[in-house]
């Protein structure tokens, strides 16, 4: 008699099939979803004996579905033109987020949004893991929540100690002759002061300096300018500096202390260290970048380390995942750096629904670290990352999934007038 269950096993793994080609489907426009395929195996065979020569004679009893294997190939990047909450993982490994007990999952979907309290959440409510700073500074590799401000959020002024300008001398100014450059200095208060530079030819090759604040910078109302003198050698670098040798061997120099000059200040703040401010004559690279040369008297950049106060207005995500606070100010603080993690087995991952997965046993725990080292790919911000369902693939897979379901059906049929002949047999 025909075995009715061989059939059904088959229309049970091909719905199984057209349910996961469906769902594939729907989840199209799902960020980050992935691609899933339903797999079948033939199930035991019913032993009938063997041929003449030995070969055993067997006939199979179905189908069944073995496994559901995961398509992780990254989507394509979908630019949002958002703010920086909205990433994407350019490369292998999960964003790591946590909902309010604590349970971790893992997520491609970096669709996040900023809660009242600054926190990054998922759209259900799970908050992005990373690692926290501490004023400006990643501290420790302990997981913790991404914080950033919280609108109307504000960062302190910063007292500057020191700045650094990039300035050509000409050569061929004659003795006497004068160049002026400024630098803005900022107090305790965040109140901007303009230091000016004059440089007076002395000799070839040799200047002095004067640098001063405006009279009415001083309690007093009296400037005191800070002088020294500079010598330039036979290729245009800074040689000496108020007798000095500048440069990075032992002994040498690479700034100059303006003693006093941030002293005395009208408004009571400080500036400097204990009033002094230092001069940098060398890049942060050690460079020559105070020179004299046969260009023109010129200042091509001025850095300082000091800042007004500043109210907080964005953040930023960079590739390595560090994420900073942007002020009005123009500076930037660093409040944390996003986490990714992998697995050994991608394959063993459970799909929790809502783009979460959880580590199995055979998947491995998570390995969790920062962005761009190992195998963990980079961030990209301002974008997310799409579903990666490929539709012309899934109608085709529709299509044979749909033509076995009716030849499973037939089978039924078939074995039903099978059936009812041989029934009819004994009438």
């Amino acid at each position: 008699m025909p075995n009715f269950s061989i059939p059904l096993s088959g229309l049970k793994a091909d719905n199984t099939e057209l349910n996961a080609i469906s769902n594939n489907l729907a989840n199209m426009s799902t960020t980050a979803y992935k691609t899933q395929t339903v797999n079948f195996a033939d199930m035991f065979y019913e032993s009938m004996g063997s041929s003449g020569s030995g070969n055993p004679i067997a006939v199979g009893t179905g189908t069944q579905v073995a496994s559901t294997s995961t398509d992780y190939t990254t989507g394509d990047f979908n630019t949002t033109g958002k703010t920086s909450s909205d990433m994407a993982v350019n490369g292998s490994g999960y964003f790591v987020v946590a909902d309010a007990s604590g349970s971790q999952y893992l997520t491609r979907n970096g669709a996040f949004t900023e809660d009242t309290t600054g926190h990054l959440v998922t759209s259900n409510g799970q908050y992005l893991m990373g690692y926290a700073a501490t004023n400006g500074s990643i501290a420790g590799n302990s997981l913790s929540e991404i914080v950033v401000p919280t609108s109307g959020s504000s960062m302190a002024a910063s007292a500057s100690t020191s700045f650094t300008l990039t300035t050509n001398l000409s050569a061929t100014d004659a003795t006497a002759a004068t160049y002026t450059s400024t630098a803005n200095l900022y107090d305790s208060l965040g109140v901007k002061h303009t230091a000016t530079i004059t440089y007076t030819k002395t000799a070839t090759n040799d200047w002095n300096y004067s640098v001063t604040l405006p009279d009415s910078d001083y309690a007093s109302g009296t400037a005191t300018a800070v002088t020294g003198t500079l010598t330039f050698d036979a290729s245009g670098n800074l040689a000496t500096v108020d007798g000095s040798t500048v440069g990075t061997a032992t002994g040498d120099v690479k700034s100059v202390t303006l003693s006093g000059l941030g002293s005395g200040l009208a408004d009571g703040a400080s500036l400097g260290t204990s009033g002094n401010i230092t001069w940098n004559l060398l890049s942060t690279t050690n460079s020559q970048i105070l020179t004299q040369t046969s260009s023109a008297d010129s200042n091509s950049a001025t850095l300082t380390d000091g800042y007004t106060s500043g109210s907080y207005e964005s953040f930023t995500v960079d590739t390595d995942g560090t994420v900073k606070a942007v002020y009005s100010n123009s500076q930037k603080l660093t409040v944390g750096q996003v986490a990714l993690a992998s697995v050994a087995n991608q394959q063993g991952l459970q799909a929790e629904g809502n783009s979460l997965y959880q580590t199995t046993t055979a998947s491995g725990t998570a390995t969790v670290g920062t962005p761009g080292t190992g195998v963990l790919g980079t961030i990209k911000d301002s974008a997310t990352e799409g579903s990666n369902v490929d539709i012309s693939t899934q109608f085709s897979e529709l299509i044979i999934a749909q033509r076995a379901f009716q030849a499973n059906s037939k089978s039924i049929t078939t074995f039903d007038t099978v059936t009812e002949t041989a029934i009819n047999l004994i009438r």
